[in-house]
C-alpha cells in the first residue's frame, strides 16, 4: 500500500513478535519511524538490530512491562519530545483459566494485561500527541470482546471494556484532532502463537473448527491484520473514528 506514512512517528506496543511485529513491519515499509517495545530486553535488542538492517535509523526500542507506570514513564522519556503521530496499543494475552469459577486474582491479572495496560500507555503518551495537534490511536482488541467464544471470561470482559473505553476516548479526543479506533482480530496463525500450538496438538480438530466457524475457511495472516491498522492510521481513514474494524473472516455474526 501507499498510505503516505513516510516520516510519521509511531509507537507499537508488544512488537518483537506476532501481530505487533507485523504492524511494525508494515509501518516501516511505508516509511515511518517506529519505537517498539517488549518485556524481554534481549528480544527487543534483537528485533531492533534486525529491523535496522533494512530500515537503518528508523527503529528504536524500549524494554519494559507496560502494566507498570515506571515503564510508561521511561517510554515517554525515550520518545521524541516534538510529538507522536500514532499509538498502537497492542497489549494483552488470552492465556487464563476458563470456566465461570475464576478467582478474583485471575480477573485482576487479565484486566491488567488486556485493559489497564493499554489505557495506561495511551494516557501516558497522549500529551506528546496533543502537542502536535493531531494523532491516531489504534487499540488491538479481540472478537472475544464482541461475542461469546471459547475464551477466558475475564479476557473477554477486559476486551469488551477496551472497546467501550476507545469509544469514549474518540468522543473526548476528536476535538483535539485525535482519532481513536479499534482492530479486533479473529483467529490469526503465526509462529509461536496460540493457534500454532493448538494446531500442533490436534491439527484435525483445529482445521474442522476453522472450516465450521469461519466463512472464509481459513486463519488470518499477520499481514492482513497489520494492513488494517496501517490504513486506520493513515489519512485515507481521516473520517474514521470511534470504529471497531473486525478482521475475522466473517466469524462474528453481528455487526461490530
Amino acid at each position: 500500500m501507499n498510505l503516505a506514512l513516510e516520516g510519521r512517528r509511531v509507537f507499537v506496543a508488544s512488537s518483537t513478535r506476532g501481530i505487533g511485529r507485523a504492524i511494525t513491519d508494515e509501518f516501516l515499509s511505508e516509511g515511518a519511524h517506529v519505537m517498539i517495545s517488549g518485556r524481554d530486553a534481549s528480544l527487543v535488542h534483537a528485533a531492533v538490530g534486525e529491523l535496522n538492517d533494512t530500515h537503518s535509523g528508523r527503529v528504536h526500542g524500549l524494554a519494559g512491562d507496560l502494566r507498570h507506570p515506571e515503564s510508561v514513564d521511561r517510554l515517554v522519556a525515550a520518545l521524541d519530545p516534538g510529538g507522536l503521530d500514532a499509538i498502537v496499543a497492542n497489549v494483552g494475552s488470552g492465556a487464563g483459566p476458563r470456566g465461570w469459577d475464576v478467582a478474583q486474582k485471575a480477573w485482576l491479572q487479565l484486566f491488567e494485561e488486556n485493559l489497564f495496560a493499554s489505557v495506561q500507555v495511551v494516557r501516558g503518551l497522549l500529551p506528546l500527541m496533543i502537542r502536535g495537534g493531531r494523532g491516531l490511536i489504534v487499540f488491538i482488541a479481540s472478537v472475544a470482546g464482541l461475542e461469546a467464544f471459547d475464551a477466558p471470561i475475564p479476557y473477554a470482559a477486559a476486551k469488551a471494556g477496551l472497546l467501550a473505553a476507545s469509544k469514549q476516548m474518540s468522543r473526548q479526543l476528536g476535538g483535539l484532532g485525535i482519532r481513536v479506533n479499534v482492530v479486533a482480530p479473529g483467529n490469526v496463525l503465526f509462529p509461536g502463537g496460540s493457534w500454532e500450538r493448538r494446531r500442533t496438538e490436534d491439527p484435525d480438530a483445529t482445521d474442522r473448527y476453522i472450516r465450521a466457524e469461519v466463512p472464509l475457511g481459513r486463519f488470518a495472516s499477520l499481514a492482513e491484520v497489520a494492513n488494517v491498522v496501517a490504513f486506520l492510521t493513515s489519512d485515507c481513514a481521516s473520517y474514521v473514528t470511534g470504529a471497531c474494524v473486525v478482521v475475522d473472516g466473517g466469524q462474528t455474526r453481528a455487526f461490530a
